[in-house]
């Protein structure tokens, strides 16, 4: 591709100059990224442009990641001001590719991405803000605020931040002084390199409850994860640091929390956005959303649901002519 002179510079400053980029498929975000083979190797480029996007976060919980023994790729070169990070090339090897292409080692594989989640809960917290209430509250709102008038719902909003208030005091008094989030930890994120397993998009992180990171795991949204696998995985995490009933209980409270958000974003890349293609993933996510609210300490939020959003619009991610059909 033709290098634009702005990244032709930068790569020329780093001593990557006359290196090829070959484009990588993105995330869901603004930032994109290209594989560079240079004389010096491969690396990877990220391209965040501001004022929309800013690799600091992600510079700061790289060095976090890797002053802790994590791994996080290294920063060959930066400059946080024009949105440009080359980064160590981790291949080609993700989580998500290879455990579907090798059924018999899926479980060996998740077990070693709850092995780093335990390392990293084991770790002192990175410096990052506190996912409090008003950050949860943030996220749920994007339910009712996307997916609700996508649907022609009218929804009692008052009531359900009220209900999620109570249904996540318990979940706040855990998390203190907390541990680091990464907060899209899951199949797409991880690669498998030889000494490990390497992590990736986790410039959001904040300091908040254990059980996030592992819900986006074994909850994915982009990968169907059977209920049965979610639970020994759950179970071989909760073995493994003699984490008690209430942890399980906020697994499921911060399951329900995470999976609205998610529903929310994907509507809101497709409205705002124009990328449907998120859209597909809504009834596997829904899937999780309706296990977790079965859950007790759910009873509130179960109850919202059942007032609020009918049966038969449940969990509907297809799109024809421009809106949802069931």
């Amino acid at each position: 591709m033709d290098i634009p002179e702005h990244i032709g510079r930068f790569l020329e400053q780093a001593n990557w100059g006359g290196s090829v980029l070959d484009p990588i498929d993105g995330d869901a975000s603004g930032r994109r990224y290209f594989r560079v083979n240079g004389n010096q190797g491969k690396a990877i480029l990220m391209d965040a442009p501001p004022p929309d996007e800013d690799p600091k976060p992600f510079l700061h919980i790289a060095e976090y990641l890797c002053a802790h023994d994590l791994n996080a790729p290294d920063i060959l070169a930066a400059d946080a001001e024009a949105g440009l990070v080359l980064l160590e090339d981790f291949g080609d090897r993700r989580m998500r590719e290879y455990v579907d292409a090798n059924e018999d080692a899926e479980r060996g594989v998740y077990r070693e991405a709850i092995d780093t989640l335990i390392a990293l809960h084991d770790r002192p917290p990175a410096d990052c803000p506190p996912y409090d209430l008003d950050f949860y509250q943030q996220e749920l709102a994007l339910f009712t605020e996307w997916y609700c008038p996508a649907r022609g719902l009218q929804v009692d909003t008052s009531d359900y931040a009220n209900i999620w208030n109570r249904a996540l005091e318990s979940v706040l008094a855990q998390q203190d002084p907390g541990v680091t989030v990464l907060r899209d930890y899951h199949a797409e994120n991880i690669m498998l390199l030889e000494n490990g397993q390497g992590l990736l998009d986790f410039q959001d992180a904040l300091v908040g409850h254990a059980a996030y990171d592992l819900v986006s795991l074994l909850q994915d949204a982009r990968r169907d994860v059977a209920p049965a696998l979610e639970a020994d995985m759950l179970d071989y995490y909760c073995n493994n640091t003699g984490m008690s009933e209430d942890f399980r209980t906020a697994y499921h409270i911060l399951g329900a929390q995470r999976n609205l958000k998610i529903v929310g974003i994907f509507v809101r890349l497709w409205k705002r956005d124009g990328k449907p293609r998120y859209l597909s993933f809504i009834p596997r996510v829904w899937e999780a959303l309706e296990r977790d609210l079965a859950h007790p300490a759910l009873t509130e939020v179960r109850a919202w649901f059942d007032t609020n959003i009918p049966a038969e619009v449940r969990g509907q991610g297809k799109v024809l002519g421009g809106e949802f059909q069931p």
